[in-house]
C-alpha cells in the first residue's frame, strides 16, 4: 500500500524470524521505507540478521542500547546514510532474574539495575540522544514494546514488569517534550504474550500463552498483528496519536473472566 513511502527509520531487536522487530523491519520494507537494522554485538553472533538485511536491502550497525557511545556511532550511520529519520522501534528487553531463576522475592539488585537499563532506561537513552542530536523529521514516530504485566501482576514475569511499567512511563512524559519539539509522537504497543526466543524464556511462557489465547475475545495477537500496528504508528495516518499505550492482545486487557476459563 507504500504506508511508508519516502520513509526511514531505525529498527532495533531483531533476532531471527520469530522476532516482532523481524516482522516490522520486512513489512517497513514492503510499505516503502528504508530502513537501518541494530542491535547488541552478542546477538548479531546469536541471530540471523544478515538475512534480514540482505532482504529488506538495510544496513546492520552493532550497538549496545545501555551504551551511549554505541546509540551515538549508530546515529551518526543513520545521519550520514538517511539525513534524519522518520520512526524508531525499541524492541529490547532482558531480565537476568528471570533468566537465572531467581524469584522475585528474592531479586539481585544489581541484576534488576541491568534489568532496567536494557529494558527501559535504553529507550530513554535512545529518545534523548536523538532529541539533542535534532534526528527525527517532523511528524516522526517512535514506538516501544510493552505487556500488560506493565499494570496487572503477572508473578513468573518478575522485574520485567517494573521495566514496562518504566518504559511506558518514558513514553508518556517524552512524548511531551518530542511532541512540543518537533511533532514527534512517542507511543507504546502492550502485546499479547508472544512466542519469540525472548518471550520464551519467561517461566511458564506457554502457561500464560494458553490462558491469554482463552481470555481474548479475538485470541492471541500474532507478531504479524502486532508488526502492523507499529507500521500505522509509523504512517502518516496516527499523526495525532502519542504518549499511548495501544493493546495488540485480541481484547485481554478487557476481560474479567472468561467463560471458556470456567469450562463454561
Amino acid at each position: 500500500m507504500g504506508l511508508l513511502d519516502g520513509k526511514k527509520g531505525i529498527i532495533t531487536g531483531a533476532l531471527d524470524e520469530q522476532s516482532i522487530a523481524w516482522k516490522v523491519a520486512e513489512k517497513a520494507h514492503a510499505e516503502g521505507a528504508q530502513i537501518l537494522l541494530t542491535n547488541a554485538p552478542v546477538a548479531l553472533r546469536m541471530g540471523k540478521l544478515n538475512e534480514l538485511a540482505e532482504k529488506t536491502g538495510s544496513q546492520i550497525v552493532g550497538a549496545d542500547a545501555t551504551s551511549l557511545e554505541d546509540l551515538n556511532k549508530l546515529y551518526d550511520v543513520a545521519s550520514e546514510q538517511f539525513g534524519k529519520v522518520d520512526f524508531l522501534l525499541h524492541s529490547i528487553g532482558m531480565s537476568v532474574n528471570v533468566r537465572k531463576g531467581k524469584a522475585y522475592t528474592d531479586l539481585n539488585y544489581d541484576w534488576l539495575q541491568k534489568t532496567y537499563d536494557i529494558s527501559s532506561i535504553s529507550f530513554h537513552k535512545m529518545m534523548q540522544l536523538a532529541y539533542q542530536r535534532d534526528l527525527f523529521n517532523e511528524w516522526g514516530s517512535i514506538v516501544a514494546l510493552s505487556y500488560v504485566a506493565a499494570q496487572r501482576t503477572f508473578p513468573d514475569y518478575s522485574d520485567m514488569s517494573e521495566a514496562k511499567a518504566l518504559l511506558e512511563s518514558y513514553a508518556r512524559t517524552f512524548g511531551y517534550y518530542y511532541g512540543k519539539k518537533a511533532k514527534v509522537r512517542v507511543n507504546t504497543i502492550s502485546q499479547s504474550p508472544t512466542p519469540t526466543t525472548a518471550g520464551s524464556g519467561v517461566k511458564g511462557f506457554q502457561e500464560m500463552l494458553d490462558f491469554a489465547e482463552k481470555m481474548s475475545p479475538l485470541g492471541n495477537a500474532t507478531a504479524d498483528d502486532c508488526a502492523n500496528l507499529c507500521i500505522m504508528l509509523f504512517s502518516n495516518y496516527t499523526r495525532r496519536i502519542t504518549m499511548q499505550n495501544l493493546y495488540s492482545d485480541g481484547g485481554f486487557s478487557s476481560m474479567g473472566v472468561s467463560p471458556e476459563l470456567l469450562g463454561a
